[in-house]
C-alpha cells in the first residue's frame, strides 16, 4: 500500500516513559475517525537521539519535527496538518530560542552535524519489522559476506576498516576477530555485550530498541568469520523495551531463513539466544559476563586465558559490546576504506596509518601537510604522497585507467568529422604534450626507497619503451648518487637528535 503521509512517533525507553504509545494510540483512532487511516502510515521507531525534546514526531514527506508533544496534542496535529496541510507551529522542535524554529528533522544543529553509522536506522524504521530493516539494505552485508567473501576477506575487511570497540576499551575489532579465528576448535561462540550498566545510560539501549537487526546480521556475519555457529547477547532485564525486540527480532530472523540452518541457502548455520543479566555491575566486564551467561557467578576471571582462546564454556570465543557490531553491516556495504575516512584530522584510519601520521608531523626536516584527499591528488597538492603499497597501487592504476580512458575519449571525438580531425591538428602540440604527461611507459617506473641500492619498480604490464625509460632512470639515480644522498641525510638527522 502506497501512503501520501507517514507520522513517525518515538518509541524508545524515554518517550515511551512519556506517553508516546498513548500518542501513537491516538493517532490510529483520529486518522480512522477522519478517514485518514488509508492515506496515512503510523510508525513507531526507536530513539531520535534527543530525548530531553520527547516524545518526539515527525511528519513525512515534509520532515516537520515535533517535540514535547503530548496524547491530546494529536487531533490538532491531524486536523491542521495532516487534514489541512498547516504545519502546528507551537509543536514544531526550537533550538536555542523561539527564533531558531526548524521547519524539519535534518535542519536541526543535532542532526545536520551528525553522519550516523551505528544509529543509521534508529528513528528511521519499525525495529519490530524486518521488511523495514531490510529495505534499508539490512542483510545484504550478510548476503554478500556468505556468497563473495572468504572468511579471511571478511576479518581483513574489519581489520583495514580501522573499528575499535566502542564499549571503552577501544581495542581494534578486526584483530579481535582475528585471534579467535585462529584457534582450531570444534565449538565457538559469538557473544554480545548488552549489559550496559552505567546508570542513565542509553547508547547501547538505542541501539538494541531502534535498530536491533543490525546487531543480529553483525553478529552472523562475525559467526562466518570465526566459524562459530551460535551466539548470545547478554542483556539487562531492567530493559525491557530492548528485550522485547530482540526477542521480536530473532524470532523474524528464524522466520526469514536469516538465522538457523542453511542460511540464505548457502549451507552456513549460525543462531543466537538471549541471555538476562539481573543488573550486576561486575557483568560488564567480559569474562564475568561469560560466567553468568554459563550460569555461575558473575565474578571476573584471571586472564591469560583469554576469552578468544578459552572463553564461554572453555570455548573460544569472540566479545564485542552493541555499538561496535552495530558498525560492522555498514562497513561490509560501503568498504573499510569508507569507515576508515572517518575521524579527526590526525586519527584517521588504523594503528599504521595513526603512527605514521604522528612520525611525520613530528619530522622537523618536511613540510608535512596533513592528511590529503584523494581527489586533490592530481592538481599537485603535494609533492610526496605516502601510502601503504595497498591504498598506493589503488591510487595508481585508479589514475593509469582514468588517463587511458580520457585519452581514448579524446581521440575519438577529434575522429569524429573533418572539421574535428583540423581542429585536433591545430592542437596537436598540446595533446602530444598531454599525452607524454598522461602514459606511464614515458617514466619507465618509480625508484623502491628504503634498499641499499638503486631499484626502479617498473609496470606490470611494461612494454619495451617504458623498460627503457625505466632503465634510463635506474642509470639518472645512480649517477646522481640517490641512494647515498638520503642514507646522509638520515645519518645527519640521527646525529641532530
Amino acid at each position: 500500500m502506497i501512503y501520501r503521509s507517514h507520522v513517525l512517533v518515538c518509541a524508545g525507553t524515554g518517550c515511551t516513559s512519556s506517553h508516546s504509545l498513548r500518542i501513537i494510540e491516538n493517532f490510529h483512532k483520529k486518522l480512522e475517525e477522519t478517514g485518514y487511516d488509508k492515506e496515512v502510515q503510523v510508525i513507531r521507531t526507536g530513539c531520535f537521539g534527543l530525548c530531553a525534546a520527547g516524545p518526539v514526531v515527525v511528519v513525512y514527506p515534509e520532515g516537520i519535527y515535533y517535540s514535547h508533544v503530548k496524547p491530546e496534542d494529536v487531533e490538532e496535529i491531524v486536523n491542521e496538518h495532516i487534514i489541512k496541510g498547516r504545519p502546528v507551529q507551537r509543536l514544531i522542535y526550537k533550538e536555542h530560542d523561539e527564533s531558531g524554529v526548524n521547519t524539519t528533522l535534518n535542519d536541526s544543529d543535532f542532526y545536520k552535524k551528525q553522519h550516523r553509522i551505528a544509529l543509521r536506522n534508529c528513528g528511521m524504521i519499525d525495529p519490530e519489522n524486518i521488511d523495514e530493516y531490510i529495505a534499508f539494505d539490512g542483510y545484504k552485508a550478510l548476503g554478500k559476506v556468505l556468497t563473495e567473501m572468504t572468511r579471511d576477506e571478511v576479518v581483513d575487511t574489519i581489520i583495514r576498516s580501522g573499528l575499535r570497540g566502542r564499549g571503552g576499551g577501544g581495542f581494534p575489532t578486526g584483530l579481535k576477530w582475528k585471534f579467535a579465528k585462529a584457534p582450531e576448535s570444534d565449538v565457538k561462540y559469538v557473544c554480545c555485550n548488552a549489559d550496559e550498566g552505567d546508570p542513565g545510560a542509553f547508547m547501547d539501549r538505542s541501539v538494541l530498541e531502534g535498530d536491533p537487526h543490525s546487531v543480529l546480521e553483525a553478529m552472523t556475519i562475525a559467526g562466518y568469520a570465526i566459524g562459530a555457529q551460535q551466539g548470545y547477547i547478554y542483556v539487562r532485564a531492567e530493559y525491557p523495551i530492548a528485550v522485547k525486540r530482540l526477542r521480536v527480532a530473532i524470532g523474524q530472523a528464524r522466520e526469514y531463513g536469516l538465522l538457523g540452518d542453511n542460511i540464505m541457502g548457502t549451507g552456513f548455520k549460525f543462531d543466537i539466544d538471549l541471555r538476562l543479566g539481573s543488573g550486576a555491575f561486575v557483568c560488564g566486564e567480559e569474562t564475568a559476563l561469560l560466567a553468568s551467561i554459563e550460569g555461575g557467578r558473575g565474578e571476573p576471571r584471571p586472564r591469560p586465558p583469554f576469552p578468544a582462546v578459552k572463553g564461554l564454556f572453555g570455548k573460544p570465543t569472540l566479545l564485542n559490546n552493541v555499538e561496535t557490531y552495530a558498525n560492522v553491516p555498514w562497513i561490509i556495504n560501503h568498504g573499510a576504506a569508507a569507515y576508515a575516512a572517518y575521524g579527526t584530522e590526525d586519527s584517521k584510519g588504523d594503528r599504521l596509518r595513526h603512527e605514521a601520521f604522528d612520525l611525520l608531523k613530528d619530522t622537523k626536516e618536511i613540510n608535512f601537510i596533513g592528511n590529503v584527499e584523494t581527489r586533490d591528488v592530481p592538481y599537485g597538492c603535494c609533492d610526496v604522497l605516502v601510502a601503504d603499497g595497498f591504498t598506493g597501487n589503488i591510487i595508481l592504476k585508479l589514475y593509469e585507467g582514468v588517463a587511458g580512458a580520457m585519452m581514448a575519449n579524446i581521440k575519438s571525438i577529434f575522429k569524429k568529422s573533418s572539421i574535428t580531425m583540423l581542429a585536433a591538428m591545430m592542437v596537436k602540440g598540446g595533446l602530444l604534450a598531454l599525452k607524454v604527461r598522461m602514459d606511464y611507459s614515458e617514466f619507465g617506473g618509480a625508484p623502491l626507497l628504503g634498499v641499499n641500492g638503486v631499484v626502479i619498480k617498473a609496470h606490470g604490464s611494461s612494454d619495451a619503451k617504458a623498460i627503457r625509460n625505466a632503465i634510463k632512470q635506474a642509470k639518472t639515480c645512480a649517477e646522481k648518487n640517490i641512494v647515498g644522498t638520503i642514507a646522509q641525510s638520515v645519518r645527519d638527522a640521527a646525529d641532530a637528535e
